[in-house]
């Protein structure tokens, strides 16, 4: 946990050092589970790029000149075993891995309306296998931590930054949850695709809020319905044909939402509807995909009936 380093002394460290040392007893079991992302990652980490790059659309980690041709079909070998790939794309060793969601666009949408990162203390709630967390790189944030409970993407992300070796780069089994675990640490804080599988919306919020320091910035990505009406659909069984959907709202709803929660100075600056031409299956996610999740007879619907999903961008400080 080389990461509280970063971290003032109002952090009750003792409680982390719990929660973290609990989840690694349990990822580190010898069970099919673990092993199955545990080994590709212990593998892969044994190569390190020499040639890094992150400000274009695709990361890039390694050149395929770098490693000779039996060692790259070795390395390619290795990352499939992370399928599938949500978060993407990504450049290793001259392997290209077009993942399930083209996350390109949606940087390309945060770009012009992100904070200075220099110096920063940043979080990425949810972070995947770090798509954003490297993005962030030509920033030049001072430590960007990323909570991810998932075995799959935690190990890809570990992964892949011990190729790419960025020291200011780190993960955590952490969920949303443990955020509270950290009072007043973070100058920024991403929360992309999160809140509408919070059953308490608001008080996930008002923990955030918390966790900011003063004046730090809150930049939030959600699934929508559309419409201006303080509304948020409520699904019976699932939404999309995902059953941990619970409060979808509208762009109002989520602006009121983070009025109530304490913040000032929010903005919703993008909005618009998904589209099977930023997610969709590939070579690298060969499971259900956007088009799967969509009325066939009517694109203006779900499988379900609901209005089908639009993407919503705010940003909003604490105070």
């Amino acid at each position: 946990m080389h990461y509280l380093n970063y971290f003032h002394s109002e952090i009750d460290f003792r409680a982390l050092a719990e929660v973290h040392e609990r989840l690694q007893r349990w990822v580190n079991q010898q069970k099919k589970g673990f092993l199955r992302y545990r080994v590709p990652y212990e593998q892969l980490s044994t190569y390190r790029a020499v040639h890094t790059e992150c400000g274009a659309d695709t990361v890039t980690i390694g050149l395929a000149e770098e490693v000779a041709a039996q060692t790259q079909q070795e390395i390619k070998e290795q990352l499939r075993c992370f399928m599938p790939w949500r978060k993407g794309p990504f450049s290793v060793f001259g392997i290209d891995v077009d993942a399930e969601w083209r996350s390109e666009r949606k940087w390309n949408r945060l770009r012009e309306r992100l904070p200075d990162l220099s110096g920063k203390i940043v979080a990425d709630i949810g972070c995947n296998n770090g798509y954003y967390m490297f993005r962030m790189v030509p920033l030049k944030p001072r430590f960007v931590l990323g909570f991810e409970p998932s075995v799959q993407h935690y190990y890809c992300f570990k992964a892949l930054n011990a190729m790419a070796g960025f020291e200011n780069l780190d993960i955590d089994l952490l969920g949303v949850e443990h955020i509270s675990l950290f009072p007043q640490s973070f100058d920024v804080i991403f929360l992309m695709g999160i809140i509408y599988h919070r059953i308490s919306p608001i008080e996930l919020l008002k923990d955030v809020v918390a966790a900011l320091k003063p004046g730090g910035t809150l930049l939030i990505e959600s699934q929508a319905i559309p419409g201006n009406e303080p509304i948020a659909l409520f699904p019976e069984h699932t939404y999309a044909k995902v059953p941990g959907t619970y409060f979808v709202p509208t762009g109002k709803t989520l602006e009121n939402w983070l009025l109530r929660a304490g913040f000032s100075e929010i903005e919703l600056f993008c909005s618009h509807p998904m589209s099977s031409e930023e997610q969709r299956r590939t070579d690298w996610m060969e499971f259900e995909s956007y088009l799967d999740y969509i009325d066939p007879e009517d694109a203006s619907r779900t499988v379900e009936g609901y209005p089908a999903p639009w993407r919503i961008f705010l940003s909003a400080r604490k105070p």
